[in-house]
């Protein structure tokens, strides 16, 4: 994902090398000339995510007479809203918050665990999320009507739908993760200005750093579900869709 990232970064300094020759400096009739040029803005965001999990494995995981098959995450699409207050620093850096809510399901699936029932196999993890990023967006020149960027920065998540404190564990079917989490970010997007407002499309992957497992109780162990991860950390996509 960060390669990808970084090829679209390339993209977006070959924008400004072709602007700076001219290609794109045709005269036209220049929307909302001034709006960037205010030190407080502020707007509203739409979007898309998918979640996954980056899972990292203790070493050795015979004493669990299991196989070594990877466990599996089966994500769905979820949606993220929420609003942005941006400070102007000069023509080209901005620092911004995007406080939000992300909504999303994943369904982890255990193909070591023997079990007629398929419920002992898979746990739904739901994710009901207050987003707070603070991050620094680096634009371009703008190029007539529109201006890529990249943005970067930190962020922390607070899973409302969490069950970190819940006493019960895996052999009742609750598969515990961890309340708060701390991620950075990395992306790319291009301000569009038209006629009586600015849209902005945006991608950008979101990487947490929080071990987010919760072992099972110490009676359970090893257990299949947790005692195989040496660590469980969020990683996922948005794509966002913002009005100012």
């Amino acid at each position: 994902m960060i390669k990808k990232i970084s090829l679209l970064f390339l993209l977006l300094i070959g924008l400004q090398n072709i602007h700076s020759q001219g290609i794109f400096t045709k005269e036209r009739l220049v929307n909302r000339e001034n709006h960037d040029k205010k030190k407080y803005r502020w707007g509203y965001y739409l979007g898309i995510n998918s979640l996954d999990f980056k899972i990292d494995y203790e070493e050795d995981r015979s004493e669990l007479e299991v196989s070594k098959q990877d466990i599996v995450t089966n994500k769905q699409i979820g949606f993220n809203v929420g609003l942005i207050g941006n400070l102007r620093l000069n023509d080209f850096i901005d620092l911004r918050t995007e406080p939000g809510v992300i909504f999303n399901t994943r369904t982890l699936f255990f193909p070591n665990i023997e079990n007629p029932r398929k419920s002992q196999n898979t746990r739904e993890l739901q994710t009901t999320a207050v987003h707070i990023p603070v991050l620094i967006k680096i634009s371009t020149k703008r190029l007539n009507n529109f201006k890529p960027f990249i943005v970067g920065g930190v962020s922390t998540s607070i899973n409302l739908s969490s069950n970190e404190d819940n006493p019960d564990d895996n052999s009742v079917g609750e598969f515990r993760m961890k309340s708060n989490l701390l991620n950075y970010e990395l992306g790319f997007g291009i301000d569009f200005f038209l006629p009586y407002f600015k849209f902005t499309p945006s991608i950008r992957g979101v990487f947490s750093t929080t071990n987010e497992l919760v072992e099972d109780n110490a009676e359970n162990l090893p257990s299949p579900y947790t005692s195989p991860i040496n660590k469980l950390s969020t990683r996922g996509i948005f794509i966002n869709f913002t009005f100012q």
